[in-house]
């Protein structure tokens, strides 16, 4: 139902939201300011009804407000998702700030973000993501309690349980496609060596895989070659090498018209949020063969660790909930294909089963 329409001023703001293709319900979104830092943000939360919304903070310089909106909405959906299959009794939410974070971050600016979100009162609970980094998590907790991801919450840095849940999740995918869940000798290309990209080509060399790595940032690449022995390839031409596993651990919405068709691995398992361009594009996967893991099932680590851990380090109960991830996938693709139905959709029912129960 669209909302009342009071005025064109009103009109003009329906037009803007409540009618945006990626709104889907959203309980509140905010939109934040402060004129001393520069800051601008934007806080979608999307769904509450199994506890309050936690969600990570991406900072990235978008092309517009509009664009940034889009991404808020599509984030903070997909964490309701993501939390809810992880079995977590938490919502999900997301939040935006608007600005390079190279050049534009700064600790009046992070200081001001924990304000805004202060002031929704825990119905958002923020983490860092992309060009947030765990020390910045430290700034904006000097201004708010709802945060996560900090010395004083847990374990700090939620990266390497994220690359930890994509690990398992890419040897669970293996074991269905092959039978086997032995990464030696499988060629697998790591697209993105941020922070979980560079960590989960660790595991895989050392478990044996054959890689082939892809970045924007050549320093980056050029280390991480050496390091593990790997191929390099352009990162706009890592979804068409000729690999086992494509991981993409970048930036979402790669699976789409464009690349899907070009792609040549025969699984799709990595750590990127919204991987999916449009919805349909999970069935588009599935009419090609491709064993795709479900991005808000696999990269569930980093949010598993934020929501259960404890000060003190002891990350046992962490590790085995994040290793868990492999039975949620297994699940997944065992159903996925009794019933001949793309993966995406099948996570998506799961998921909705567990928050219609709530």
């Amino acid at each position: 139902m669209n909302a009342p329409v009071i005025g064109r001023k009103l009109q003009s703001v329906e037009d803007g939201m409540f009618d945006h293709p990626e709104f889907r319900g959203h309980e509140q979104v905010v939109f934040g300011h402060d004129r001393a830092s520069g800051l601008f943000t934007i806080i979608a939360v999307h769904d509450t009804r199994l506890g309050p919304a936690l969600g990570g903070c991406r900072m990235w310089a978008y092309a517009s407000s509009a664009e940034a909106l889009t991404d808020a909405l599509r984030l903070s959906r997909g964490m309701t998702y993501k939390n809810a299959l992880a079995g977590l009794d938490l919502g999900g939410g997301k939040a935006v700030i608007i600005g390079d974070a190279p050049s534009a971050k700064t600790p009046d600016l992070l200081a001001a973000f924990g304000a805004q979100v202060d002031r929704l009162g825990g119905t958002y609970i923020t983490a860092e993501d992309v060009g947030i980094s765990a020390p910045d998590m430290e700034i904006v907790a000097t201004r708010t309690q709802h945060v996560r991801g900090t010395r004083a919450t847990g374990l700090g840095d939620p990266s390497p349980y994220t690359a930890l849940g994509v690990f398992c999740g890419i040897r669970a995918a293996l074991r269905h496609r092959f039978g086997s869940d032995s990464l030696e000798g499988r060629r697998v290309c790591v697209q993105g060596l941020g922070h979980v990209g560079m960590d989960l080509a660790g595991q895989l060399h050392r478990a044996g895989a054959r890689l082939v790595l892809a970045d924007i940032h050549k320093p980056s690449l050029e280390d991480a070659v050496v390091r593990f022995g790997a191929e390099a390839v352009e990162a706009d031409h890592a979804h068409a090498a000729d690999v086992d596993v494509f991981a993409p651990c970048a930036l979402g919405a790669g699976l789409n018209d464009d690349t899907i068709p070009q792609i040549r691995a025969g699984i799709v398992a990595g750590a990127a949020n919204n991987q999916l361009a449009e919805e349909r594009h999970d069935e588009a996967l599935r009419e090609r063969g491709i064993l795709y893991a479900p991005d808000y099932a696999i990269n569930a680590g980093g949010v598993i660790s934020i929501a259960l851990a404890t000060p003190g380090g002891d990350d046992t109960l962490v590790r085995s909930k994040v290793e868990a991830i492999d039975e949620t996938l297994t699940r997944i693709f065992e159903r996925a294909e009794r019933l001949s139905l793309p993966t995406q959709k099948v996570a998506d029912t799961l998921a909705e089963e567990r928050l219609a129960a709530a």
